[in-house]
This record gives structure tokens, C-alpha cells and sequence, in this order.
């Protein structure tokens, strides 16, 4: 397999391997744009697929954690026919590789116990890597952590992703465009909720400071109800109805 890595100088022409794209996929290269100076990195298959890892320097990450000198993975994605043949390997290898050249900590990234969440990675893959649980969320998700320097600090959430809470009454939605998935589900859960007249307040996040300081370990999507957290997964319009329904 032969990978490319997405820069400033390319990103116009290349795509980034996310399923939502055309449209969908130009706020997530905006917001990608922007990071690049924050040292972000992008790095896919050469074979068009879903298949890349991104990352970033743990103080440019964002999400509410405390991870200076480590690399955050935002996320590491294989998917389909191209499962099952080492290049989650290959992704995180490059990833270790980088981390090592410019003398960083540790590679650290979100996961949960147990079954598997959708937008999280797969635990028992990091487990087999050498990944440990560096903290824990109240809301059952994990931060865990490859150390590249065992005497360093391990990263940690900051309370309000430890402890994820608001203080609004009814929905809240807070979301990103780190994801294509939001500029296309967003406006729907939104019209949805008007046409059944469910309250749901939106709060769309644009900057870095904000996103450090949510009460979420998740920033692109994380869902409130009466201000206690449900969910970090992107719902559909349909999928958001369901779930109010249970409530």
C-alpha cells in the first residue's frame, strides 16, 4: 500500500477519505487548513478508500485535555474491504515513527471499554499496541496513551471532560467540522426538532479555546440532555428522533 500525506499545498485536489464527501467534505478541509500550522498531520491511503490517520500536537488538540509534548490522534480510520491487512498497523506505526523524530512523550487518543464506539477507536487494537487507560470520563469514554517516555506526566482530561455537564435545560448540541458527518447531519437534527417541536439548542464550535474548554471529552458532536451528557455519536435525523423517544 502507498500513502500520501494531505498538506496545505495539496488538500484543494486530494480527497480526505472521509464517507461524506463533495460538499460534506469542505468544512472539514477548511478546518484542516487551519491546523496545519498547528502541526497537524493527515496522512491516507494512495488507493482511494477510508483508510488515514490524523493527528496533531497534544496542546493544539481539540479537545479538553491535558497533553503537552504528545501527539493526539483525532482519528485513525479502517474501514471495508481494506480491513485485515496491517495498514492500521502502517497508519500507527508513521504516527510512533513521527513522534520519536521530534522527541515527543507519548501518542495519546480516545477510546472506551468494552464494546466498541462508533467515532472511537477500537481499544483492544491500542491494548495489543502497547496503549494503557491514562484517565477516565464519567461518561465511560478513555483517554489512553502509548509512552514514548515513561518518567513523563501521562495526559490527563481536564474536570469538565472528566466530569461532562451543562448547565442549560433541555437538547444542547455542541459541535465542530472536524467531521463531514456534522455540515450534514446537523441541519437535519435541527429541521427535525423544529418540525416536532422538540427544544434543542446548537452551538456551533469555531476555535481552538472553546474546544479545550467544553464539558466533553468529545468535541465534534456531544449531545446534552437537562445538561447531563448522551452521546458523542453523530446521530441522523432518525436516529435523533429514537432516542428522544426513549427519553
Amino acid at each position: 500500500m502507498e500513502y500520501v500525506y494531505i498538506t496545505k499545498d495539496n488538500i484543494d485536489h486530494e480527497h480526505i477519505c472521509c464517507a461524506m464527501s463533495g460538499k460534506q467534505s469542505l468544512a472539514k478541509k477548511e478546518w484542516m487548513k487551519k491546523q496545519f500550522e498547528n502541526g497537524l498531520v493527515f496522512y491516507r491511503s494512495k488507493e482511494r478508500g477510508k483508510c488515514f490517520i490524523e493527528y496533531i500536537p497534544g496542546e493544539n488538540a481539540w479537545i479538553p485535555i491535558h497533553a503537552k509534548g504528545y501527539l493526539y490522534i483525532q482519528c485513525m480510520w479502517v474501514s471495508g474491504a481494506m480491513k485485515g491487512h496491517g495498514y492500521a498497523n502502517d497508519l500507527l506505526n508513521t504516527c510512533i515513527q513521527d513522534a520519536k523524530s521530534k522527541h515527543k512523550k507519548g501518542i495519546c487518543i480516545l477510546s472506551s471499554e468494552g464494546r466498541k464506539r462508533e467515532f472511537l477507536a477500537d481499544s483492544k487494537f491500542l491494548k495489543h499496541k502497547g496503549f494503557i487507560v491514562s484517565d477516565i470520563s464519567d461518561c465511560g469514554i478513555n483517554l489512553m496513551v502509548l509512552s514514548l517516555d515513561e518518567k513523563a506526566e501521562k495526559p490527563k482530561f481536564k474536570d469538565c471532560a472528566k466530569h461532562p455537564k451543562v448547565l442549560d435545560e433541555g437538547f444542547v448540541l455542541y459541535y465542530t467540522d472536524q467531521c463531514p458527518f456534522t455540515y450534514y447531519w446537523v441541519p437535519r437534527i435541527v429541521e427535525v426538532s423544529k418540525e416536532h417541536q422538540i427544544p434543542l439548542k446548537v452551538v456551533h464550535v469555531t476555535d481552538l479555546e472553546t474546544a479545550q474548554n467544553l464539558s466533553s471529552p468529545v468535541t465534534t458532536y456531544a449531545l446534552f440532555q437537562d445538561g447531563k451528557f448522551l452521546t458523542h455519536s453523530i446521530l441522523s435525523d432518525k436516529k435523533f428522533l429514537k432516542l428522544i423517544q426513549k427519553k
